[in-house]
């Protein structure tokens, strides 16, 4: 076993998301975002970001969550794609380098098999990195005006013949 690979009990397992996890996907996500970017400023509030989760992330996309393999099932990340396009790729900041984030991008590959592009602020220097481990490559580089945080950022491309 690899030294940060988590024992065969401990492995988190990926379910299709459903209705009922929006408000533990949204707290994962608010807690992702202010805790490993915290230069980003906050456009939304908790109630709006709920809501956003309720009625357009969990209802148009293709969400898969990674949970503990325990009783309780504590919400450890998700992944949301939507045709070729990674939407959103958020862990429970105490779970990283663990492996997840690399399970639920391999989820996210078995749903677009020959395509993904994501978009990452350009001072997530953590993000860009797994995505360029896992073999992305940047793209397109903007000065944030194509998104609502006016946060410079880039768009990477994955695909399947290399």
């Amino acid at each position: 076993m690899a030294p940060n690979e988590p024992a065969p009990a401990d492995r988190p397992l990926l379910r299709k998301a459903a209705a009922e996890d929006a408000e533990p996907l949204t707290r994962l996500f608010l807690a992702s975002r202010a805790l490993t970017m915290p230069y980003l400023p906050k456009v939304h509030s908790d109630a709006d970001t709920l809501a956003w989760m309720t009625h357009v992330v969990l209802p148009g996309t293709t969400v898969w969550v990674a949970e503990t393999g325990t009783a309780t099932g504590d919400v450890l990340g998700f992944a949301s794609v939507d045709g070729t396009e990674l939407e959103h790729l958020y862990l429970r900041p105490d779970v990283r380098r663990r492996g997840i984030g690399s399970l639920l991008l391999a989820k996210a590959r078995e749903i677009s098999p020959e395509e993904l592009t994501l978009y990452a602020f350009q001072r997530n220097t953590d993000a860009r990195a797994f995505y360029e481990r896992h073999g992305f490559t940047a793209v397109d580089f903007n000065d944030g005006s194509r998104n609502e945080e006016k946060e410079p950022d880039v768009r990477y491309r994955w695909t399947a013949r290399g």
